[in-house]
């Protein structure tokens, strides 16, 4: 297999003129992105990073970012991306972590500011400005490296930080083969073909934008509209402007479209087909994108650690709502006990994965990878079962299941549930410590926009209602005796709801429900 690079340069080859990137009014054709990718590794050439080298990005869904990609990849050196939401302290962190030695930071708002900062802490790190209206001035000082360097299956391609959700964050070593394999999967999902435009709202910087829109598109020759941050209104603009044909997002930018004004005006019939991913996907949510896009919408699963792409369901009768469909080509799965063996059909255990996208290991830490990987089957963390036909149904996060009275509450059941009822726009289940039952089942819940009341006695009354929605339609152990009501939860950088950032205390009033500075 190739250095992962190629994708870009085998496309620009066939491909010259036509558009990879549209951002607003502009347009970058592949012969260019290919272009200012050879000059982005002269650049490299010129400070001196070399083969296996790692260099960090710090950048949203820009054209820089697409160029930076590909140049440090064809250099033969390793991207490092992270998340432009990262304070000079984390950034430092995730530096020396990966022994990074420059980084590429957008020069926006403080972006910059905290990349310098962060680069200066972590000491011996070089720092790129990158602006958009002066980027192709800073290419054109240096000589274009057109080669591409050559590079074994297993070599490190990207290192992939996890959120931290468990400790400080790991960094999941992806080879070219595992990011090579794992984009043609994703192309073949919805046969993505060069007169498709691919919706480019999910983060590169994340591994379900880089995957699944990024390198998928560039390897189909297909154009992709870029929407540096999320908002539901210029999504609902874009798809109408540009005529996207594939949109792929995680579950809250549905929630949000679908609740947005301007739907009932936007003209959404190009879009033929959509992928969910990132997060559960409530079945509610789902039927109702369907109705109003007039298209199937596939739900599927995936890891930082597994390039992403584990399973899916595919278009046409097979598909099973609900579920996350069976293991893409290259990938196995089993369902396992605590002691890795495997469970029978219907019952709950732990996913393990084996396969092309499964990483080489965390960055430098063996213990983890171990830990992670105890016998050649990555461990997900996800509880999951088969049904009879082989499909796989995510239950929870292990770490999420409650545990109520010795009964296990899945907080995912409850959700959807909740997702049923006709205020509620979003809704996030956990376990909150409890005297008698050991935990309680907790609900915080995003009320849809202008259904939240203003006094407190008025929400009281909203919230006992969802709370008895709930106790109707679940088994008396399952539904949540504590239901704090927000207008809008936290979400991390891809739209998922970061159960880490919400604080529940029973009694406490629903605008106390979400951790500092996320109200």
């Amino acid at each position: 297999m190739p250095n992962l690079a190629t994708i870009l340069t085998d496309t620009a080859a066939r491909l010259p003129d036509s558009t990879a990137l549209r951002i607003q009014d502009t347009a970058v054709t592949f012969g260019m992105l290919d272009g200012m990718s050879a000059r982005v590794a002269g650049l490299l050439a010129e400070r001196g990073v070399g083969d296996g080298d790692r260099v960090a990005v710090i950048l949203p869904n820009i054209p820089p970012m697409a160029a930076i990609y590909y140049g440090i990849l064809r250099r033969g050196a390793v991207v490092v991306p992270l998340n432009p939401l990262l304070k000079a302290r984390e950034i430092a962190y995730h530096l020396r972590d990966s022994g990074a030695r420059m980084i590429f930071a957008f020069d926006f708002e403080d972006m910059l500011a905290q990349a310098e900062a962060g680069a200066a802490e972590a000491g011996d790190v070089e720092v790129v400005a990158v602006n958009p209206a002066t980027f192709g001035q800073l290419l054109a000082s240096v000589e274009a490296r057109p080669e591409v360097a050559e590079k074994a299956d297993d070599d490190t391609a990207v290192i992939l930080y996890t959120s931290g959700t468990t400790g400080r964050p790991k960094g999941a070593t992806l080879s070219h083969y595992n990011l090579y394999s794992n984009a043609r999967v994703a192309r073949s999902l919805l046969d993505t073909q060069p007169e498709d435009v691919i919706f480019g709202g999910l983060p590169f910087f994340h591994v379900f934008g880089q995957t699944s829109a990024l390198n998928a598109a560039v390897m189909a020759g297909a154009s992709i509209s870029l929407l540096p941050r999320f908002d539901p209104g210029q999504a609902l603009q874009i798809i109408e402007r540009d005529r996207v044909t594939i949109f792929q997002g995680v579950p809250t930018m549905y929630i949000a479209m679908l609740r947005h004004p301007a739907i009932a005006e936007t003209d959404t019939s190009t879009v033929r087909g959509a992928i969910s991913g990132g997060a559960s996907l409530p079945l509610e949510v789902l039927h109702e994108f369907e109705e109003v896009f007039g298209t199937e919408m596939l739900e599927g699963y995936g890891l930082s650690e597994t390039s992403p792409v584990v399973s899916f369901n595919l278009p046409g009768p097979d598909r099973r709502p609900g579920s996350i469909g069976k293991p893409v080509a290259g990938m196995e799965v089993r369902i396992v006990d605590d002691a890795g063996k495997d469970l029978p059909v219907g019952e709950v255990g732990e996913l393990a994965i084996r396969g092309e996208g499964v990483m080489q290991g965390y960055w430098n830490n063996p213990e983890a990878t171990a830990a992670a990987i105890p016998d050649g089957w990555f461990r997900s963390g996800d509880l999951a079962r088969f049904d009879e036909l082989g499909n796989i149904y995510i239950v929870d996060r292990k770490k999420d299941m409650i545990l109520r009275g010795g009964y296990n509450v899945y907080p995912r059941e409850v959700e959807e549930v909740l997702y049923e009822h006709p205020a509620v726009a979003e809704a996030a289940v956990l376990g909150v410590p409890d005297e008698l039952s050991g935990e309680e089942v907790a609900a915080v819940v995003g009320i849809k926009e202008g259904m939240l009341p203003d006094d407190g006695p008025g929400r009281a009354e909203l919230a006992d209602a969802i709370r008895d929605f709930a106790k109707e339609r679940l088994a008396a152990y399952k539904y949540p005796r504590i239901v704090q009501l927000t207008d809008t939860l936290p979400k991390g950088p891809t739209g998922k709801i970061l159960k880490r950032e919400i604080n529940v205390t029973a009694g406490k009033p629903a605008e106390d429900a979400l951790g500092p500075g996320q109200g």
